[in-house]
């Protein structure tokens, strides 16, 4: 079933997404088709990676608003200015889920010109499936793009899942990885274990062993001393959010695998689409940390690991200042210090399509 499965998928009227808490055990889907199973699927992790959230939130608001079934244009707005906070607001780190709710409201709403909940509705489905495209078409340059940035390295590591299971495409960081083994080009993929909920070990080992594409496994406290014996060629993550500096909050652990591949004197990519990018956040240390449940920490597969009574620190996210990224792989281009500069340009440069020409 694997790569044939999708993400997240709009069936008319739910949307069906891959239960990522039941990886590896078993491929079990979910038809969310009210607000609670949405909001649920996003604040327990069934649903993850920030542009997924974002094309999921979107197509939530669709399934959101039918669920009331409002009776008049004002009463429709009124559903949706509450669900612009119940599924916008359901994680605060990453940037694209209230990004995408947000436009797509306004898509709808915006004009004032719908003349009923029918074309209202019709507007937010229409600019939903345009959020899900944009996503999958900006995977697919940032998978060109990073290709081209790690040509000459074959070790690649990497934290969390930044691929297919984190997005509405091919994946941010993975799809590099993807792009040059559809290429011929050898590539092996050292996935850091990423607890405490273990999305690398389970899910991107997962999606790239279905892949046919060499992973293996590596301990979050082994991967510095890899990279400072010269195992790893480049280390490449996705992203959260991106502040107008270059700052980047990414999956907690990742701040020191950027450290380690600073020592080493490798290169630490960060590879998000633009809408990752939070243009009015001036830099990392005003990112809003998600902290979860402590039981994340304590308990692995139902089994208790801690002692009864010890408390437990967990953030969901780090931030690794931009001094320590090599370079931003995005769907507007590949970008360099000063990222204050080359982030406003990438903001405010026309997007065109990819030229037409040979990939491979």
């Amino acid at each position: 079933m694997g790569t044939t499965t999708p993400t997240l998928r709009w069936t008319g009227a739910s949307i069906e997404i891959i239960d990522q808490t039941r990886l590896p055990a078993e491929l079990v889907l979910i038809d969310v088709c009210d607000t609670a199973t949405a909001v649920d699927a996003i604040e327990r992790l069934a649903i993850r990676g920030a542009p997924a959230l974002g094309a999921f939130g979107a197509l939530a608001l669709v399934v959101g608003l039918d669920e009331t079934q409002p009776d008049s244009l004002s009463d429709a707005r009124a559903v949706l200015e509450r669900l612009r906070t119940e599924i916008g607001d359901a994680r605060p780190t990453a940037v694209n889920l209230r990004w995408a709710v947000d436009r797509t409201i306004d898509a709808a709403l915006g004009d004032g010109a719908a003349a009923d909940i029918a074309a209202v509705r019709q507007r937010l489905l229409d600019e939903a499936l345009a959020i899900a495209d944009e996503d999958a078409q900006a995977c697919a340059e940032i998978g060109r793009l990073g290709r081209e940035v790690l040509a000459e390295a074959t070790v690649i590591a990497t934290h969390c899942n930044a691929g297919r299971l984190a997005t509405a495409g091919d994946g941010t960081a993975l799809a590099a990885v993807y792009a040059k083994a559809s290429c011929g080009e050898s590539v092996r993929v050292l996935a850091a274990e990423s607890r405490p909920l273990l999305q690398g070990a389970r899910l991107t080992a997962w999606e790239l062993a279905d892949a046919g594409i060499d992973v293996s496994v590596v301990s979050d406290g082994a991967m510095a001393s890899l990279i400072a014996r010269g195992e790893v060629d480049a280390v490449i993550v996705g992203a959260d959010r991106i502040a107008a500096n270059g700052d980047t909050a990414n999956k907690v652990g990742t701040l020191g695998h950027a450290l380690a591949a600073a020592h080493a004197g490798i290169g630490f990519y960060i590879a998000a689409p633009t809408t990752t990018i939070d243009a009015a956040m001036p830099s990392g240390d005003r990112i809003v940390i998600e902290q979860r449940n402590a039981d994340e920490v304590h308990h692995a597969g139902g089994i208790r690991l801690t002692p009864t009574g010890v408390g437990a620190v967990n953030p969901a996210f780090d931030v690794t200042p931009a001094r320590l990224i090599t370079a931003i792989i995005t769907d507007a281009g590949v970008l360099h210090p000063p990222y204050g500069e080359s982030i406003a340009d990438a903001l405010a440069a026309t997007r065109c399509s990819p030229a037409e020409d040979d990939r491979c």
